[in-house]
């Protein structure tokens, strides 16, 4: 389904009935990343997962973002499809947007997964994310298609203006974003994320008024790589366990 937001075609797929719950991917992924996670709560939930703008089918934004753009985009869309107080699930770039909002408007609950927060230096490099894929049995139908979607991201990715828009997402501190955060929060990261690692974990959490971490063995993508186990966590999170 798409809406036009802002200008931009925004691709988004919602399904299920319930209390509002928004899943946002991370940077460089679209829809089938979150989709795993989202079908697990389609019976209990009105679930939205989102192409961000500039990935999967949504379009690119008309200038280079900021991650405050990307959110009033999501607050825009979030009024045209009816969604109030949302609970919040975000991964990496995801989990960013997810800060920002949760910290600006009424949002339930937020559940992050490996999301940067506190401005450090340059971070060493990021597991292949094929690869990746290529080790979770789960996505091996879809691998092909995955790949087709990977490589128009990667080809948007190249554009100057994503060049522009991931600059001014990687310089930009969330440390007072996370400090205004009134709702409960919680933090899942795995215990080898090189991309974002536990050292950042542990500064958001002490930032976010009530939090919760929870680190598993894995990755940057350790919610797929412990999905069964994240789908109990988050459960009983969100039931208020």
């Amino acid at each position: 389904m798409f809406k036009k937001i802002k200008n931009i075609k925004i691709n988004y797929k919602q399904y299920g009935d319930g209390d509002d719950m928004v899943l946002l991917h991370g940077w460089g992924q679209n829809i089938k990343m979150m989709e795993p996670l989202g079908n697990h709560f389609k019976d209990k939930y009105r679930v939205t997962i989102i192409d961000l703008p500039g990935f999967g089918l949504s379009e690119e934004p008309d200038f280079a973002y900021s991650v405050f753009d990307y959110v009033e985009l999501l607050h825009e869309l979030f009024k045209t499809l009816n969604i109030n107080n949302p609970i919040l699930i975000g991964h990496s770039f995801g989990g960013r947007l997810s800060i920002i909002y949760a910290s600006k408007y009424p949002t339930k609950k937020v559940v992050l997964f490996g999301s940067p927060c506190v401005r450090h230096g340059e971070r060493g490099k990021k597991n292949g994310f094929l690869e990746f894929i290529k080790k979770i049995k789960i996505f091996n139908p879809i691998l092909n298609m995955m790949k087709k979607h990977m490589g128009s991201v990667d080809y948007r990715n190249a554009t100057p203006k994503m060049r522009d828009v991931l600059v001014k997402t990687v310089n930009q501190d969330l440390s007072e974003n996370a400090q205004n955060i009134s709702c409960p929060c919680l933090l899942i990261w795995g215990r080898n994320d090189e991309a974002v690692p536990i050292s950042d974990a542990k500064e958001l959490d002490n930032l976010i008024n009530d939090s919760k971490l929870i680190i598993l063995e894995g990755t940057h993508y350790c919610y797929l790589e412990n999905l069964n186990k994240v789908v109990n966590l988050v459960n009983d999170f969100l039931e208020g366990e």
